[in-house]
């Protein structure tokens, strides 16, 4: 009398793991009442009293003392002044800036380079 496996779910053996979670359960419950009973109070440590710093209460004293900043209403502005955009000295202390037509020329080369790259499978 051999059980073979089955596609459905196996009962028993659910049963079985029900009933040994509930023992467990009902075993900690047991466990806690007894250790809740058998509490010995611990005293505790008597506080340290309270005693106030010297030097924080001449601290607050001074704090209360000193007087506290005025704030400014800010005015509204009757004409909203442009932003004035600081301009650098035109001198020979910049390099001359290069020319567009430059610029592009160099652009298309390094372009043909990276496409010749490319090409061959280096990039």
């Amino acid at each position: 009398n051999m059980k073979l496996g089955g596609l459905g779910p196996d009962y028993e053996a659910i049963k079985e793991k029900k009933e040994k979670l509930k023992l467990q359960k009902e075993y900690s419950r047991q466990i806690k009442e007894y250790n809740m009973k058998n509490i010995t109070v611990v005293p505790r440590l008597p506080a340290k009293p309270q005693v106030p710093s010297v030097s924080r209460q001449k601290a607050l004293e001074y704090a209360k003392k000193i007087p506290r900043p005025k704030t400014f209403i800010m005015k509204q502005p009757e004409q909203e002044e442009k932003e004035v955009v600081p301009q650098a000295p035109a001198g020979p202390s910049l390099p001359p800036l290069p020319s567009l037509e430059s610029l592009w020329s160099r652009h298309q080369k390094e372009k043909e380079l990276v496409a010749a790259f490319k090409h061959l499978h280096i990039l």
